[in-house]
């Protein structure tokens, strides 16, 4: 299918803009087995040999050109794969798409010609559930070695049973050489990675060269994988899940984590947050995503001029004193465990006015070190050679693959969850989404740069409302109850705009205190998912740079 967008239609939308669901229902026809409602959104129950033919018309008739996140599960009774549909436009409009299969045989038709992100999300739904997608175009497991034994996340999987290896998997699969067909083919195939400082993480990339030029990239994920959605699952909505979420992305979103957690549980429950509590947790999600920013541009800079001691240190610099003020606000430097479902853990540190003190020097001095990074860093003319026009990914590819943060930012997609779906207190705030139109490696880098300074300014009117607000009046929990027990079969998705993009939360209730099922959409895994689009047909250096330009923490990725 082309990646050309549909234009937007008023198929299926009502005249205030919210989702005429009857009108989609229609539009669907005979494909529809039935209808769900979740939380979050309604759903239709799809026919498993119908995907492609349900979702082209809710994606070219109706407009959901966003497909957000695919959850599979397995029921006594079926297995089923819900699609996450929504509008880069508007995504307060939603859509759910399930399609179950029966457990004897559970095969449904892949989504991937209609929605290109499907590719990844349906390989892990096949890899840790067991559903297996005809036609998809690589159907291999993703984030487990291709040697393993069943499906973690299948009812009857076995963890106890040892996993057994053949010899025969062990042989070299480059045997005789790693070189084309043909006298005259001169392709080569590298590795690079998954140990090098340049990878980010534990990642391998694939890499095929035609000459010098790249041919094909293949990222070979799952080296970090440490099971988070199963230990969700194990654990109580109330108390138990919450330091889950500091370790997906563990290098700065620690509190952007913990809120995509709290939103989704928050909405299951039906639980309230205090206003005085919202304006906390909008400060310290932002002080996170400059410390994130920071890192990002601190360790792109290394990649890009391999230089340690200027520019990874300046970053380096800033990011620390922000992560002195979260230390002093939450007590941990990383892993800050700091929401709680219906507030925040605890009140702002006294002295107050030393507090905020602190954060307003920082504040004050960000403009000087701003232009200090533009000297340094995108006014210099080698950055430039190596980013301007590498990497690039055109708007329209972008929302095929399901690219959201500052990689959908800097290729002119005008997508920010805080602004279009708002949550917390931003909808009170003076602040802009920033997009860059050039899709390269530069264009990224700009956009981060220029959210740093739009946080700034929500961080500052933040505290201009915490300094004022009546000491009576300062509720950090709304009354929540010891155990939470949503009822059974309750479902919802629920985002929020992480430092990286759209970071997702499924889950569905079966009336205990733990839930059933605990999806996390990393929005490092759908942006990881662009990098053979951006780099084929460029060199090593530029898959570097294209690769820091993505700001992957892998322990988010693999999760």
């Amino acid at each position: 299918m082309s990646l050309e967008q549909p234009r937007p239609t008023d198929v299926g939308e009502t005249a205030d803009g919210s989702v005429d669901y009857d009108e989609l229902e229609a539009l669907l026809g005979e494909t529809t087995l039935g209808r769900e409602s979740h939380v979050n959104a309604e759903a239709f129950v799809v026919r498993p040999d119908e995907v492609q033919e349900a979702l082209s018309a809710l994606r070219e008739d109706a407009g959901f050109d966003y497909c957000s996140s695919v959850t599979a599960q397995q029921y006594e009774d079926r297995f089923e794969s819900i699609y996450h549909l929504k509008k880069y436009d508007d995504p307060t409009q939603e859509v759910g798409v399930v399609v179950p299969t029966p457990t004897d045989e559970p095969k449904s038709e892949t989504a991937e010609p209609v929605y290109r992100t499907a590719e990844w999300h349906e390989r892990e739904a096949y890899d840790l559930v067991g559903i297996e997608y005809d036609g998809h175009p690589d159907m291999r497991r993703i984030l487990l070695p291709e040697t393993w034994q069943g499906h973690p996340l299948g009812l009857d999987y076995n963890p106890e049973k040892p996993q057994v290896v053949p010899f025969r998997e062990h042989a070299n699969p480059l045997q005789p050489d790693a070189r084309g067909e043909g006298a005259d083919s001169d392709t080569m195939f590298i590795n690079i990675g998954p140990h090098h400082p340049a990878t980010h993480g534990v990642l391998h990339v694939k890499t095929v060269l035609d000459g010098e030029q790249i041919a094909d990239v293949e990222p070979d994920i799952g080296y970090l994988h440490r099971c988070e959605e199963q230990m969700c699952q194990q654990s109580t909505y109330r108390h138990q899940i919450m330091p889950y979420p500091d370790r997906w992305d563990y290098v700065s979103a620690g509190i952007l984590n913990e809120w995509a957690y709290a939103r989704a549980a928050e909405d299951l429950a039906d639980i309230d947050v205090p206003e005085y509590a919202q304006v906390i947790r909008t400060m310290s999600a932002e002080l996170c995503r400059i410390a994130s920013h920071m890192l990002a541009l601190g360790t792109f800079a290394l990649d890009v001029f391999g230089d340690f001691t200027a520019v990874f240190q300046y970053a380096f610099r800033d990011r620390e004193v922000v992560q002195n003020i979260l230390e002093d606000l939450t007590g941990q430097r990383l892993m800050f465990n700091y929401l709680r479902l219906g507030g925040v853990a605890w009140d702002l540190p006294e002295p107050r006015a030393e507090f905020f003190e602190k954060i307003r020097d920082f504040l004050d001095g960000l403009p000087e070190k701003t232009t200090e990074y533009h000297n340094l860093i995108t006014a210099n003319e080698i950055f430039q050679v190596r980013c301007v026009d590498t990497g690039e990914l055109p708007p329209a590819v972008a929302k095929q693959y399901g690219a959201t943060g500052p990689v959908a930012r800097g290729s002119g997609v005008d997508f920010d969850l805080r602004r279009d779906d708002p949550y917390g207190y931003y909808e009170e705030l003076d602040w802009d989404v920033v997009t860059e139109d050039g899709c390269d490696n530069y264009s990224r880098v700009l956009v981060r740069m220029q959210e740093v300074e739009e946080s700034a300014k929500i961080i500052e009117q933040c505290v201009d409302l915490l300094e004022d607000w009546p000491e009576d009046d300062r509720e950090i929990q709304s009354n929540v109850p010891r155990t939470l027990k949503p009822d059974p079969d309750t479902e919802i998705y629920r985002g929020v705009e992480a430092a990286k993009g759209e970071l997702g939360i499924y889950m569905r209730s079966d009336g205990t205190d733990k839930p059933a099922r605990f999806k996390i959409r990393s929005p490092c895994f759908c942006n990881l998912h662009t990098l053979r689009e951006m780099t084929e047909g460029e060199y090593i250096p530029d898959l570097i740079a294209s690769l820091g330009s993505l700001d992957i923490v892998l322990g988010e990725v693999d999760r």
